[in-house]
């Protein structure tokens, strides 16, 4: 097994700072202190603490769209796929709520802008769903239209009951509230159903 590089040991400890407090708590003097060196010399790496933020979102938005990649599985069956992408987004969004909010809830600078960025292929995240809505668009299997336009309608649905839920407005336990997501996007993934 190979060891870490000083820049991995970096993002390796920003990484667990922010999953479990928050950017906030991502400050080069703790950073540095979880690592064993000195905070200037995270600037050899990290010009900006705003520069290890933005690679914290890239690995992370690449580790979700890796895993999603996984769960939409090999099955030919489009309507599966697209449900079993729901399953991982709810996940991630209660497991690592701080990093889940940077990289989808809070307004950021460098945040991709729909729909410019998106119909680009810049989000690894969201190709993963337009591309199989796109591919359930050409089979057949799902009505014509913009595939960019429905996958971002999954999204806000996603999005929109998650959000919900982490606010309170649910008085679901999470296994209920799990159960009434799933079954919400499955109503929606059939309404586009050809």
């Amino acid at each position: 097994m190979s060891r870490l590089t000083t820049a991995e040991k970096i993002l390796k400890a920003a990484h667990r700072l922010f999953d479990r407090e928050g950017a906030d708590a991502v400050t080069m003097r703790r950073v540095a202190e979880a690592v064993g060196i000195t905070p200037m010399a995270i600037y050899r790496h990290f010009p900006t603490r705003d520069a290890l933020l933005k690679q914290l979102s890239d690995d992370s938005f690449k580790a979700v769209a890796h895993e999603w990649e996984a769960h939409r599985g090999k099955s030919r069956d489009v309507m599966k796929r697209l449900m079993a992408l729901a399953g991982p987004y709810l996940d991630y969004a209660l497991a690592h709520p701080h990093l889940f909010d940077h990289a989808f809830s809070v307004r950021r600078d460098d945040a991709r802008r729909y729909p410019e960025d998106f119909r680009a292929g810049l989000s690894p995240t969201f190709n993963v769903v337009v591309d199989t809505v796109a591919e359930g668009m050409a089979k057949g299997v799902l009505k014509q239209d913009d595939p960019h336009d429905v996958a971002m309608a999954l999204w806000a649905q996603q999005h929109g009951l998650v959000a919900l839920y982490r606010a309170g407005r649910f008085s679901f336990d999470e296994a209920a509230f799990r159960a009434f997501y799933l079954q919400s996007m499955e109503r929606l993934i059939h309404g586009i159903k050809a």
